[in-house]
């Protein structure tokens, strides 16, 4: 929720309003602190313009099921948050398709993907 909220460029507060709760309700949401029960997100889909299925796209069996390996979580080799979800890149995204042009949004993407391979 947080990281499509981000990407449309809505603030909290913004989103708050527009579901009729408090930035610190969202707040929660976002951090788990609070269950999302299926009538809210039906309308946190909504405002958000996607459909209710988008929010489970990435779920693992695990948290489908509500069955939790016992152990320590993995971790990725750099223990570094999912790019998916840095401000950075979603200010990137944001930024790109603001790019009317499509040829120019086509070569700025052939030559980010080039600098990247080059390491």
């Amino acid at each position: 929720m947080r990281q499509r909220r981000i990407l449309l460029g809505i603030s909290q507060t913004a989103f708050g309003k527009a579901a009729g709760i408090s930035f610190q309700q969202v707040q929660k949401y976002e951090g788990g602190g609070n269950r999302i029960s299926s009538s809210r997100l039906f309308e946190f889909a909504k405002i958000l313009g996607v459909p209710v299925s988008y929010f489970f796209e990435q779920i693992t069996p695990e948290l489908a099921t509500g069955r939790r390996k016992v152990g320590r979580p993995k971790s990725n080799a750099s223990d570094e948050p999912d790019i998916n979800t840095k401000r950075e890149t979603l200010q990137l995204v944001r930024a790109y398709y603001k790019i009317r042009n499509n040829g120019v949004r086509e070569k700025i993407r052939v030559v980010v993907q080039a600098l990247a391979s080059k390491g």
